[in-house]
């Protein structure tokens, strides 16, 4: 007598629910091993303990392979053999269940999902959830990746222009919570496009981190840089004097607009801040500096500190005036980075705490190789080659717009 699907459905249930699963366990994983077992015994040409003339190999013991399943953990025992190997097709690469739930799992953490989130991922997957301990293994298979990309050459082509900037995220070290930066290199290549040069955690306060970072990129073939745009942090300062001599250092705009609001009220603010944005809307090289002199001058009266900081930050502010026109709103300030700075503390912020610093790198340099894919597939380009092309001259050259002849009037004759 046959089962209409309603009685199927019972009948499954109640074998799921006996015993509590372990009956369904034990059914499955029989099934399993039975699918194993014959498709081992065609491979081979012969099943266990059988002799025949197709036999192409010999059974050499079996090895163990766990496979997550709705109804939980089961172990299949693999055949091995005397010579050759064998797969089972069912849990192939390409098809088995703890790959794609890898996969999940790898996914959900350079998503920024958190690992307690992770374990609701992986059951409504139709997997049985997953430890902590297991998310931190599964994690820890990104290295190899990362590992390649943070050490590629970069000696393929020259970088005119390389930002720097720094993001804070919490890590735990020696037993207690702290602020570890993600540091961060980008660089625009002699064909106007954008790579991710870098990352790196640690300590950003001191001048001998960023002395070993940049040292790193050097070593890895980092060369042509004629300007480096960063906010004025004494320790980067001196570090690029040092390890990336002959390059210019802009001093970003937008970091040296907050420190001088800082010292300046609230009800003046926007027009201090209005006075000294006009450096930035000078149409030359000379006018630039002037202005910069002439602003100092109309603020030195009421604001004598801001006057003293635009006159000390002079030559640092209006770096960018010595390189082309078209390209100082892209190299006036570390902007450029701030969305990946916002995408790095997104994904971080959602782990809140990570348990070392070598957690809190995987995840952001995955972030990051996730921007440097994109911009390389990308086949918009930051800065134009024809631009870019105005590096080359020993002199500041400005990109000014084509001289076009005017058509003459077309004229109807009778």
């Amino acid at each position: 007598m046959a089962l209409d699907d309603s009685a199927l459905l019972e009948m499954i249930e109640m074998l799921r629910t006996a015993d509590g699963g372990e009956l369904m366990r034990r059914l499955l994983g029989g099934v399993l091993q039975a699918v194993v077992d014959a498709e081992a015994a065609e491979y081979i040409g012969a099943g266990l303990h059988e002799r025949t003339a197709e036999r192409t190999t010999q059974r050499n013991g079996t090895r163990d392979k766990l496979v997550t399943t709705t109804a939980g953990d089961l172990t299949v025992k693999i055949p091995k053999l005397r010579s050759g190997s064998f797969f089972p097709a069912l849990l192939s690469p390409r098809r088995r269940i703890d790959v794609a739930l890898h996969a999940v799992v790898m996914q959900a953490y350079v998503e920024g999902v958190s690992t307690r989130r992770v374990d609701d991922l992986v059951i409504a997957m139709g997997g049985t959830g997953i430890r902590k301990s297991e998310v931190s293994r599964i994690c820890a298979q990104l290295d190899a990746d990362v590992a390649v990309w943070r050490t590629r050459t970069l000696d393929h082509i020259a970088f005119p222009y390389v930002f720097l900037d720094a993001t804070y995220c919490k890590v735990r070290l020696n037993g207690r919570v702290v602020s570890q930066a993600v540091v961060i290199a980008t660089g625009v290549s002699a064909d106007g496009r954008r790579e991710v040069l870098g990352c790196a955690t640690g300590d950003s306060e001191t001048e001998a981190f960023w002395k070993a970072f940049l040292r790193e990129l050097r070593e890895r073939g980092l060369t042509g840089v004629q300007l480096v745009i960063s906010d004025a942090h004494a320790g980067l300062v001196n570090a690029v004097g040092a390890v990336l001599q002959g390059a210019s250092w802009q001093r970003c705009r937008v970091h040296f607009m907050r420190n001088v609001l800082a010292k300046v009220s609230k009800g003046h603010s926007e027009m201090v801040a209005a006075t000294i944005r006009t450096v930035f809307a000078q149409p030359g090289q000379g006018e630039v500096r002037a202005q910069v002199d002439l602003v100092a001058g109309m603020l030195a009266g009421q604001f004598p500190d801001v006057a003293a900081m635009l006159l000390d930050a002079k030559a640092d502010l209006t770096a960018f005036a010595d390189f082309p026109l078209a390209h100082w709103a892209k190299i006036w300030s570390t902007n450029p980075l701030e969305r990946l700075n916002r995408e790095v503390k997104r994904r971080t912020d959602v782990v809140g705490i990570f348990p070392n610093p070598a957690a809190l790198l995987r995840l952001s340099s995955c972030v990051l190789i996730e921007a440097h894919d994109e911009w390389q597939d990308s086949d918009r380009r930051y800065l134009s080659e024809e631009s870019m092309a105005l590096l080359n001259p020993p002199t500041p050259t400005e990109l000014r717009p084509k001289k076009t002849t005017p058509r003459k009037a077309i004229t109807a004759t009778a």
